[in-house]
């Protein structure tokens, strides 16, 4: 599997925008605790770390269109729908919880967070699903 071209890619991928991620992520908060940014150019400063996470939810439908095996696409397919519909889940009860008092705010990128935790849930059900034969 790991020999297949676009799955090379698609982790080439990944793994360059999870780098310009976690650079830009550590680079914003050290702005930011100094007291260096402020006005219009905080606002640009604070939405640079989203812009390679869009990047790899951008790269994933990618790879979905550029895998050339049916059965790998499904099992993506099914993972991103295993993490999408964790994300709501956790998210709408987390905000009814929220609204009526019981639990504190979380920052809305926790959406992404849980979005790829529920990848992992995603490849967990994958493979309990091919090890059970279904």
């Amino acid at each position: 599997m790991l020999t297949n071209p676009a799955i090379r890619r698609y982790n080439r991928r990944v793994i360059v925008l999870s780098l310009v991620y976690v650079a830009l992520l550590f680079a914003t908060i050290y702005l930011f605790r100094r007291g260096a940014l402020h006005g219009p150019i905080a606002y640009v400063a604070a939405l640079l770390p989203a812009l390679p996470l869009i990047g790899i939810f951008l790269v994933l439908g990618r790879y979905i269109v550029e895998e050339t095996d049916e059965y790998l696409r499904m099992l993506m397919i099914r993972q991103s729908l295993v993490a999408s519909g964790f994300m709501l889940s956790v998210m709408t009860a987390w905000g009814f919880l929220e609204g009526f008092g019981l639990v504190p705010h979380i920052a809305a990128y926790y959406a992404a967070v849980l979005w790829f935790a529920g990848l992992w849930v995603g490849w967990g059900y994958n493979i309990a699903t091919m090890r059970r034969g279904a």
